[in-house]
């Protein structure tokens, strides 16, 4: 059963959990046999851009001191053979361009979208 995972929302729960839940809830499955995907898009294309570091993470007086490290979850997955897409139109949205992604994810346009969809037996949006 092949899955697509769909992640919109950024950094959801990233500074509780030190990262990304459905990044490795993905990779987890990946690691148990289940051919999974992820398709970044709204917010969640942010993941995409090299070089992030929420070290120093500060909030009064309080420190994290695991911050989330997504470039690593997403070349984790990238590694592991996983397919990592991200939606072009979001990335344009937002002022990133390619030149400044994460090597290994796909640009997809959203009208490839429906058939995108159907080379997967599962979709789940989060």
């Amino acid at each position: 059963m092949r899955v697509l995972q769909i992640i919109e929302p950024a950094y959801r729960a990233t500074l509780e959990e030190q990262d990304d839940t459905v990044l490795w809830f993905t990779r987890a499955i990946r690691a148990a046999g289940a051919p999974a995907d992820v398709l970044l898009c709204g917010t969640a294309v942010n993941y995409s851009v090299r070089g992030q570091d929420a070290e120093g993470f500060r909030v009064g007086g309080w420190s994290q001191h695991h911050p989330p490290a997504i470039e690593h979850e997403i070349n984790k997955l990238i590694e592991s053979g996983a397919r990592v897409a991200a939606l072009s139109e979001d990335l344009a949205e937002r002022g990133i361009q390619t030149d400044s992604m994460l090597p290994g994810i796909e640009v997809l346009s959203r009208k490839s979208l429906g058939g995108l969809c159907a080379q997967y037996d599962r979709i789940w949006k989060w």
